[in-house]
């Protein structure tokens, strides 16, 4: 007869169960379990169905979030799940600081990020450093991610079952730093985490209910913002829709 489940024990793996639903995952397989292993630090490895492609082993439920994340990127490894790994340098995961109330969510690499593996660091990224201080704080002090973590060929835009074979890692990054406030760059990104198909008009310029209360704000991205600068002061507006969300002070003036 099998040995009762002490009560914390049970508090993790129902944790665990929960995590695994909100992903969409309901299927689980038994497997022999080590009476030696601690489950407030180790990871429950489930067999899943086939049809999930992604990793979804959990992060350990204790308050160390770069293990946590260090833990995400190792279950990624050397990622060959969808096509774009082909093409891929550099594994692009994310950057910043792990206690940060912002995170800023993109669609994905582009060859500057390719090369040194970290998000936004081309023109782009210059021009999101730029609307980050315009904020009256810092890159240091917010969390940077993609949907995908690989580029797609010739900067295309990545295709819906890229995004959802990667997005799981993303959803794990975003219940490890637990941000008040998640601002999605552009269509693509502001698609995939609210799952709905509707036009960046339609996205801007009100708050939507994320996960574990994180609310999220819809903004056009900066490599948008390059090719056509008229719509910069629209997205100021959005920036200081989240400012005053975090309860930033607003600059008398929008930035150039």
């Amino acid at each position: 007869m099998p040995k009762p489940l002490d009560p914390q024990t049970k508090k993790h793996l129902a944790a665990r169960v929960k995590y695994y639903k909100e992903m969409g995952i309901h299927d689980f397989y038994r497997q022999p379990i080590d009476p030696n292993v601690d489950l407030a630090l180790h990871p429950v490895n489930e067999t899943t169905p086939a049809k999930s492609q992604a990793s979804v082993t959990l992060p350990p439920v204790i308050g160390d979030k770069p293990s946590a994340l260090k833990l995400i990127r190792e279950d990624i490894g050397e990622c060959t799940r969808c096509r774009l790994h082909k093409g891929r340098t550099n594994l692009v995961f994310g950057v910043g600081n792990v206690n940060a109330d912002l995170m800023f969510i993109g669609e994905g690499p582009g060859a500057d990020e390719d090369a040194k593996g970290e998000p936004f660091v081309g023109r782009a990224g210059q021009l999101l450093n730029n609307m980050i201080s315009a904020m009256g704080i810092k890159r240091e002090d917010v969390y940077i991610a993609n949907v995908v973590k690989c580029r797609p060929p010739s900067n295309r835009t990545p295709e819906k079952d890229e995004c959802d074979v990667c997005s799981p890692f993303l959803m794990r990054q975003i219940d490890v730093i637990k941000p008040k406030v998640i601002v999605a760059l552009g269509a693509v990104a502001a698609k995939t985490l609210l799952a709905i198909n509707a036009s960046m008009s339609d996205l801007r310029g009100r708050w939507y209910g994320f996960r574990g209360g994180t609310k999220l704000a819809v903004t056009y991205h900066p490599a948008f913002l390059l090719r056509d600068p008229r719509q910069k002061k629209e997205a100021w507006k959005d920036l200081q829709m989240v400012m005053t969300e975090l309860g930033l002070p607003l600059p008398n003036r929008a930035p150039e």
